[in-house]
C-alpha cells in the first residue's frame, strides 16, 4: 500500500534507521526493526506497570512483586523469598516460571522485577547479586548402593538407570562424554527438559540423576540422598 510505504519511510527517517531490507518484490523487517519493536514493547510494558502502581498507591492497594525463575525453586527458595518478603512488607508476589533464558526475557520486558538465573548474563543488561555456587552431584534414593560412597565417577554409573536432561542442555553433553570416555554407555530411562521432573522419578528408586548442589537442595523434602560426582562444572546463580 502506498500510503503505508510513506509512513514507513517518514518514520525510517526520523528514527535514523533502516527498519526494512528490501528486494524486488520482497520486504522484510532488518534486525535493528525488531530490536526497536523489543524495546518498544518493554516500554510498553513499563508504563502498564507504572499505571497499575500508580493505582493501586492511590487506592492503597498492596503492590505486588513478580519473581521469574525456573519452577524447581518453587520448593524451598521461592517460599523462603516470599516469607522475607511478606515479614517486611504488605505485598504480594506474583510468581512466574520460565527457563533460565525466559527469566532474563521476563526481567527485560518487565513483567518480573526480580529473577533467579544462573551466569553467564550479559552486563549490559541485567544487574545481579550471587546467590551462591555449585558443583555436579548425584542424587539417588537412600536406599541405594551410592550411600556408601563418598563421590560417584563415570564408571560407577555403569548398569545404572539414568534420568537425565534433555540432549539441548550444555550438562547433558558433558554427562554423556564423561560416561563414554569411562567406556560406558549410559542407559537413560527417562530424558526431560525442566528441574523438578528429575526427583519423581530418582524418589520412587526408578534411577539416578546427576544435577547440581543447588538444585539439589530444593528436593530436601523428598529426602534423597546426593555425593558429588567426578568429573564436575561449576555453576554460579544470581538474582
Amino acid at each position: 500500500q502506498p500510503a503505508v510505504s510513506q509512513h514507513v519511510k517518514q518514520l525510517e527517517a526520523a528514527l535514523g534507521i533502516a527498519l526494512f531490507e528490501r528486494s524486488t518484490n520482497r520486504i522484510i523487517p532488518s534486525r535493528k526493526a525488531w530490536e526497536l519493536l523489543r524495546n518498544v514493547e518493554i516500554a510498553l510494558t513499563s508504563m502498564d506497570r507504572l499505571e497499575a502502581s500508580i493505582f493501586a498507591i492511590k487506592n492503597d492497594e498492596k503492590q505486588r512483586i513478580a519473581i521469574a525463575a525456573p519452577a524447581v525453586f518453587g520448593f524451598v527458595t521461592l517460599p523462603k523469598v516470599v516469607a522475607t518478603i511478606r515479614s517486611k512488607t504488605a505485598s504480594s508476589v506474583r510468581s512466574i516460571s520460565g527457563n533460565y533464558e525466559q527469566v532474563g526475557e521476563h526481567i527485560l520486558s518487565g513483567r518480573a522485577d526480580l529473577g533467579i538465573s544462573r551466569l553467564p548474563l550479559d552486563p549490559r543488561l541485567f544487574e545481579w547479586a550471587p546467590i551462591g555456587s555449585a558443583r555436579n552431584v548425584c542424587i539417588f534414593h537412600p536406599k541405594h548402593r551410592f550411600s556408601t560412597k563418598s563421590r560417584v565417577e563415570a564408571h560407577d554409573l555403569e548398569g545404572e538407570k539414568i534420568v537425565d536432561i534433555d540432549p539441548q542442555f550444555a550438562s547433558h553433553q558433558m554427562n554423556f562424554n564423561a560416561l563414554r570416555f569411562a567406556g560406558v554407555e549410559p542407559d537413560i530411562l527417562v530424558e526431560y527438559d525442566c528441574n523438578g521432573y528429575e526427583v519423581g522419578f530418582v524418589s520412587a528408586g526408578l534411577g539416578v540423576s546427576i544435577t547440581n548442589e543447588i538444585i539439589a537442595r530444593e528436593y530436601a523434602a523428598f529426602e534423597l540422598e546426593a555425593k558429588p560426582v567426578e568429573p564436575t562444572a561449576l555453576y554460579h546463580y544470581v538474582a
